[in-house]
């Protein structure tokens, strides 16, 4: 089963900066907000919360590939992080969300939602069977439509909304809502996903170029774009009223805003949304399992490394993530999912960040400066640490969890390497 073959280098400026906006904005903007508000507690600091998230991601923007920085041991633990707890959570959630908004949209039962999530997960993977180029056209068609629902609730909700965005406060405080940090940590899961766009360099034109570009341009978009429907959504529904509703805020506001069917039609546009951020996902993660296979520091690594004959899709490492996606859907809440994976990939983008240092140290010769240096890393390394301790508090258990699964991945490493020391 061992082929020679490489993946597809066709992918330019547009459809990367597409891929971008499409796989960040999804399901956190539409989902996020209670949570938010439910640990910042009042409608001033969840804006706050949305905008420092945003100034978080934009200021780790550069992204530096950790074994380079640190070496292999650190290097195979990001991968493995990213193949085995980050990539498989965060599909699952959006996933889960994306279910969610399924069944409210039928009127169905919530004993449908996962039955819901698991048939758009596999729908999503099905499409990434094809050629590359078809999820990166999917990802376009669904990034333009998703416009349409995001343009509407901002406009209804800043020109039609009759509350003050700023100043709200929710009554009912909850024990674990876990403060202005947690609040964040929320937020990043609506911005999270911008480094995903560099496991596609390998099927990029001028990667060194483009990827910048597109991340720093797609980010600031999303930053401005998920200011706006948030201050949208605050100025449409009380803030308590959203605390109430938790995930059907935006069906609710959907219906509110334009009856029961321009309601049904906003829902629809947002769920074609998810599906263009799942589909963005489920493109990049199993390009980081391929990586990984053709390093045969995985399992199975000779399947893993499979590309379809014609299109070079990595299709056994789709099946692969798409596999334990569906795991985790069944074994966790999409929320509580969506809060561990940010926290897990931060603990390495701390790493990153502080590597920007080490590199601008050690190499005089840089394609690519980054911008008002040292000021972008230190916002950078002191906002994750913030958003890690933060959770650290929230979720002890939940931490100690995922952060055991990653452990795991050090005597795999070892086994592997120990295994090629000995042909």
């Amino acid at each position: 089963m061992k082929q020679q073959n490489h993946l597809k280098r066709s992918l330019g400026f547009f459809s990367a900066i597409s891929i971008v906006i499409g796989t960040i904005i999804g399901s956190g903007i539409f989902f996020k907000q209670a949570s938010v508000l439910q640990s910042a507690h009042n409608s001033t600091l969840a804006i706050s919360a949305c905008i420092f998230g945003g100034v978080i991601t934009l200021a780790g923007g550069l992204y530096v590939y950790i074994e380079k920085l640190y070496g292999r041991i650190l290097g195979f633990l990001v991968g493995w992080m990213q193949v085995i707890v980050y990539g498989p959570a965060i599909i699952a959630a959006v996933g889960g969300f994306t279910g969610i908004l399924i069944a409210n949209f039928f009127n169905l039962d919530d004993s449908w939602r996962i039955s819901l999530s698991i048939g758009c997960m596999l729908f999503i993977t099905i499409i990434n069977f094809l050629d590359n180029k078809v999820g990166a056209a999917f990802s376009f068609i669904t990034t333009i439509g998703k416009m349409i629902p995001i343009a509407a609730i901002i406009i209804f909700g800043i020109f039609w909304g009759q509350n003050n965005a700023l100043g709200q406060t929710i009554a009912d405080v909850k024990q674990s809502s876990g403060g202005f940090g947690v609040a964040v940590l929320a937020t990043l899961f609506a911005y999270d996903s911008w480094i995903l766009i560099a496991n596609l360099g390998g099927e990029m034109k001028n990667p060194q170029k483009v990827l910048p570009q597109a991340i720093i341009l797609g980010i600031t978009i999303v930053l401005t774009i998920y200011t706006l429907i948030t201050v949208g959504i605050l100025r449409f529904i009380p803030a308590d009223l959203i605390e109430r509703l938790g995930e059907d805020t935006t069906t609710y506001l959907a219906t509110k805003a334009v009856g029961n069917i321009g309601g049904k039609l906003l829902t629809l546009g947002i769920i074609i949304s998810m599906l263009g951020t799942l589909n963005g996902k489920i493109i990049t993660f199993p390009r980081i399992v391929y990586a990984m296979a053709k390093r045969n520091d995985l399992p199975f690594s000779s399947y893993l490394t499979y590309l379809t004959p014609k299109g070079k899709s990595p299709i056994v490492a789709t099946i692969f993530i798409t596999v334990l996606a569906t795991l985790m859907l069944v074994l966790f809440d999409p929320d509580r999912l969506s809060d561990l994976c940010v926290f897990t990939i931060y603990c390495f983008y701390i790493l990153a960040f502080f590597g920007i240092f080490k590199l601008r140290r050690e190499n005089s010769n840089r394609p690519f400066s980054t911008p008002l240096y040292p000021l972008v890393p230190i916002v950078a390394i002191l906002g994750g640490l913030f958003i890690v301790v933060s959770e650290l508090f929230n979720d002890p258990a939940g931490v100690v969890l995922f952060l055991g699964i990653v452990a795991v991945g050090l005597p795999i490493f070892y086994y592997f390497k120990r295994k090629e020391k000995n042909k």
